[in-house]
């Protein structure tokens, strides 16, 4: 490491107070007790658990704050008790009650009570931010959530609207909106009756493996180990996060050993140090699925044998083995790898002869479409290699480029025709996918259900509408993955959507770093699990 890439590091932790806090690094490596990790963090908006829905935000909050039920990073998808040390439903399927963990204490040193986690879902709830929809799918409302989430003594209940699958409420219950916060602390910094809220967009009140030391907007954080963590002290005593936009600048700063991890990359600098003995790339599938839909509101695309004949006109294999390169893989149905009920089920490959015998059958002629896609270079070359193919097919598309909110904006409005963009899940259950993809309640122009994209592209979803409703409720396991298994099978065949690709995160590390966690396709990344050889 170069003196100036020293003061560098150790001057941006300076900068936010915390140059006491960072041991100084010496020769190509960091201190064998802290991680250091350079990423991208501006898209931080806020470190209120009820607030935050944002990757990084979501990241830094897994970390140090607690839930009531959390994921196994061992075996993510398997639920595992976290503050509360069981659970059960009570014989009218409505009513949950959890028991508390005992001696437990917040990083304050309050202990954690049954209290303090019906408050965070009661303030969760009335606060009514981005992320409250999952929790007020179960019915909760700022007039009622006094009333259906309770407490006594060490056990919390949980009052739902309907007997859904018990596993959709444990599912999300993992999600970050479902922290416990620190009640006496966060009322200690409340304003004008905001609950804390304003103090807690850059400040933290958990119980979890680290504390916030410090934080800077777009710039750093660093996290101090929580020893009194009830699954034991992590090995990693600091966790300092820096924010380096340019992925070259991750990969110069990951091979000279000023950070340990480098967490965006491109696919270039991943093939670039590839026979570094230094470092390592190790590879977990992520939530986002990348998609094309086509508008049912235009014609031709609303013709069956139209919308079947684009899915045979999609290089699936061709982008993920030339520029995308590893960052994507071919996936077709819209759960995610990871997710209960996920399919790999791969019917359509690029088939121009297919294609065009569809178009014939369906009486198209040569015709002209435009594609609607933000501008951004991974997915307008993703754009480019469709116009290629639509071409050899006799259909030929202009590009729609514009900036996310303009393209987002049409696409909302149900102004477009066909959009290629970017999905990725809510909240770790597969109903956040199912009832946006294969579900629409009303698709009417007035019903603005923006937020499903079946809705969007003015499908009304009539073959998977009622399995979407059935396997919400269902609450044998076994039977609601079958569901989903259906639902998607049918999707696929009908649906005006053609899933391509399932994101891949590459992370490179150093090659003593070891229990690095991402977060799979379902969650957020762990950073108590690391350590260092």
């Amino acid at each position: 490491m170069t003196s100036l890439s020293r003061r560098q590091l150790l001057g941006s932790a300076a900068a936010i107070g915390v140059a006491s806090a960072m041991p100084r690094l010496a020769g190509a490596r960091t201190p064998d007790d802290t991680l250091v990790i350079a990423d991208k963090i501006d898209d931080i908006v806020s470190l209120d658990p009820a607030e935050s829905f944002e990757f990084s935000g979501n990241d830094l909050i897994n970390n140090v704050y607690d839930t009531l039920v959390e994921l196994d990073p061992e075996n993510l998808g398997a639920l595992v008790p976290g503050l509360a040390e069981s659970w059960s439903l009570a014989d009218d399927g409505v009513t949950y009650t959890f028991v508390m963990r005992k001696g437990v204490t917040f990083h304050s040193g309050n202990p954690v009570r049954a209290e303090d986690a019906a408050w965070s879902l009661r303030r969760a709830v009335k606060l009514n931010k981005t992320p409250s929809f999952i929790l007020t799918q179960f019915g909760l409302t700022p007039d009622n959530v006094d009333r259906q989430v309770t407490f006594e003594g060490d056990r919390l209940t949980i009052v739902t609207d309907k007997p859904y699958a018990p596993s959709f409420l444990y599912n999300c219950l993992t999600a970050a909106i479902a922290s416990v916060v620190d009640k006496e602390e966060a009322l200690a910094h409340e304003s004008d009756g905001d609950m804390g809220h304003g103090w807690l967009k850059t400040n933290t009140a958990g119980s979890g493996a680290y504390r916030l030391r410090a934080y800077k907007p777009s710039d750093s954080y660093l996290l101090e180990a929580n020893d009194a963590f009830w699954r034991g002290a992590p090995a990693m005593k600091r966790v300092f996060l820096r924010h380096v936009a340019e992925p070259a600048t991750q990969r110069l700063m990951l091979e000279k050993g000023d950070v340990d991890i480098a967490r965006r990359l491109t696919p270039v600098d991943i093939d670039g140090i590839a026979g570094n003995p230094d470092v390592k790339v190790q590879a977990e599938p992520r939530g986002r699925i990348m998609y094309i839909a086509l508008n049912q509101k235009v014609a031709p695309l609303n013709n069956p044998k139209v919308v079947e004949a684009f899915k045979y006109l999609i290089d699936y294999d061709g982008m993920a083995g030339s520029f995308l390169k590893g960052a994507y893989v071919p996936h077709q149905s819209f759960l995610p790898k990871g997710f209960l009920g996920a399919i790999e089920d791969r019917p359509y490959r690029l088939d121009v002869a297919k294609a065009k015998a569809l178009l014939a059958e369906a009486g198209v002629g040569p015709f002209t479409v435009r594609i609607f896609v933000r501008n951004d270079q991974e997915r307008l070359e993703m754009a480019q290699s469709l116009q290629s193919t639509l071409a050899q097919a006799g259909i030929t598309a202009e590009l729609r480029v514009g900036t996310g909110k303009e393209i987002l904006g049409e696409y909302r409005a149900r102004n477009h025709e066909i959009y290629l963009g970017a999905w990725g899940p809510d909240y770790p259950d597969p109903h956040t996918n199912a009832s946006t993809f294969a579900w629409n309640p009303d698709n009417s122009d007035e019903a603005k259900l923006t937020g499903v994209l079946a809705w969007r592209n003015a499908w009304p979803a009539t073959e998977t509408h009622a399995l979407v409703e059935a396997a919400v409720l269902e609450k044998d396991t076994d039977k609601r993955r079958a569901l989903y298994e259906e639902m998607q099978r049918i999707h696929q065949r009908v649906s005006p959507f053609a899933e391509m690709f399932q994101e891949i995160e590459q992370v490179a590390l150093r090659a003593n770093v070891n229990g690095f966690v991402a977060g799979g396709a379902i969650h957020s990344v762990f950073y108590w699990k690391v350590t260092k050889a």
